[in-house]
């Protein structure tokens, strides 16, 4: 089975402006790197819009009519103060859920073993019927209930590796039988959400990480207490939410990884992945804001998904 890469043209038209820190470079720069003879094997697609039906087992259909009636004809709009709307920016947000449904899709239908979502807006930090820094609809919570609702997978795993905690996946996965939210983030950072108090045995881990972090302590965190949950949980799938915020010259955060350490993030997931549940991960981009370390953490990451 090969592995996909899913986008969509609108992603590239959600127009944040050039001094927005999640801004269209982000992408143009991951498919650009993505667009070289070591990914000539990476099996390409384009997203499917997401339905109204699977936006609504995580967001309030009041919060869905909001959003995309918020949606301006011209120019840009704000929802709060992170988060811009342009004209585009509603296709864009349905086609990023789409595309990590249609990455559940592939993967039960056998189509692909392990998927990465190039899409934008990110979406974990959209609660039920809120926007929230930078996201509109939470893509990793909307395919993790797909996957359970519509493909009766009974264990899905949901693991955050942005530097920021996600507020909204735990929010929307908290207390849901055969749900497990694993995050690794920086804290104290925005949104101030993820200490070890949220923690809930079989469902929720957080692993807040000091300012200043480095590779070693991140490794040793991870390899420890993280894979020991995952692997005790016994998943069926595993979604990642893929930021690349933690690398050392992120202008929003503080830890110091670098493309070694997202290669052997990817490397332990593929690992419990193929110990757990034959491999298969869908991957969906967050955040990472620095356009080189941004571009490096995506080459080594669907890399090793491509192993």
């Amino acid at each position: 089975m090969s592995t996909w890469l899913i986008t969509h043209p609108s992603c590239l038209a959600h127009n944040t402006g050039d001094d927005h820190p999640e801004r269209v470079d982000r992408l143009r720069a991951i498919l650009a790197a993505l667009d070289t003879p070591a990914f000539a094997t990476l099996e390409r697609h384009t997203a499917m819009p997401a339905t109204r039906e699977a936006l609504e087992r995580v967001h309030t259909a009041e919060y869905i009519e909001r959003v995309l009636a918020a949606v301006p004809k011209t120019g840009r709009t704000h929802l709060d103060s992170d988060t811009v709307l342009s004209p585009d920016s509603g296709e864009a947000a349905l086609h990023a859920a789409g595309a990590a449904i249609q990455g559940i899709d592939a993967i039960v239908a056998g189509d692909a073993r392990r998927v990465f979502c190039a899409v934008r807006p990110p979406g974990h930090h959209a609660e039920p019927d809120e926007s929230m820094g930078f996201c509109l609809f939470n893509n990793a919570a909307i395919a993790a209930f797909h996957a359970q609702k519509v493909h009766g997978i009974q264990r899905v795993a949901v693991v955050d590796f942005d530097v920021h905690h996600g507020n909204g996946t735990q929010t929307m996965l908290s207390d849901q039988p055969g749900m497990f939210y694993l995050s690794l983030h920086e804290h104290p950072l925005f949104p101030g959400t993820g200490t070890r108090r949220d923690n809930r045995p079989d469902n929720i881990l957080n692993l807040p990480l000091a300012a200043g972090t480095d590779s070693a302590n991140y490794r040793q965190q991870f390899h420890g207490e993280a894979t020991d949950a995952l692997i005790a949980f016994d998943p069926e799938l595993i979604i990642i939410s893929a930021g690349f915020d933690a690398a050392a010259e992120d202008p929003l955060a503080h830890l110091q990884l670098s493309a070694d350490d997202f290669a052997w993030i990817t490397d332990e997931l593929v690992a419990v992945a193929n110990y757990c549940c034959s491999g298969h991960i869908c991957s969906i981009l967050e955040g990472g804001y620095d356009l080189g370390a941004l571009s490096r953490g995506v080459q080594r990451h669907v890399t090793q998904l491509m192993q």
